[in-house]
């Protein structure tokens, strides 16, 4: 993430101030959760980009926000993206459908770091319904907060999920 910090000296005081663009989407089951954590991350200094949904739709489906997202990062729009339904799992489904993205359910802290370090994940996913806000929180740090570990094991094993994608 230093490559995503601005540092600004100012009357001795070190301000940080964050470059890193994170697109966000949600359901109506990640919607509540997802006001909180956009909110959450622009008083953080993230550029967020917004997908929807806008406004509370109960009829909207996440394989819609799910695609919006995943474009975005793998466009190199954001540089990576959040996207929040129900339990995570059809959003993470859906996400993965689009080549280039990796993304992934997470609930734990380890998995949203280490998913970043060793299989370069551009994408978290996560249930509204089976975290709170504190928790998000934590993961959102985690994933945001963490860099590919550029070793030849990973990027090994990165090569080979690419050349799963050209398979299809």
């Amino acid at each position: 993430m230093i490559n995503s910090l601005k540092i600004i000296h100012k009357f001795n005081i070190i301000i940080f101030e964050n470059k890193l663009k994170v697109s966000i989407g949600c359901d109506h089951g990640g919607f509540d959760l997802k006001l909180i954590i956009a909110a959450w991350l622009k008083d953080c200094k993230y550029i967020v980009i917004d997908l929807g949904n806008e406004v509370y739709n109960i009829n909207d489906d996440y394989p819609d926000f799910a695609e919006r997202v995943s474009r975005n990062v793998v466009a190199g729009n954001s540089d990576k993206g959040i996207i929040i339904c129900g339990s995570g799992v059809g959003a993470c489904i859906a996400a993965n459908k689009i080549k280039g993205a990796r993304a992934s359910v997470c609930h734990d802290t380890y998995s949203a770091r280490q998913g970043v370090e060793h299989d370069n994940m551009n994408i978290l996913c996560l249930g509204a319904r089976v975290i709170g806000e504190q928790l998000a929180k934590e993961l959102i740090s985690a994933f945001l907060g963490a860099t590919f570990l550029n070793e030849s094991r990973y990027n090994k094993r990165l090569e080979k999920i690419k050349n799963l994608e050209n398979k299809q």
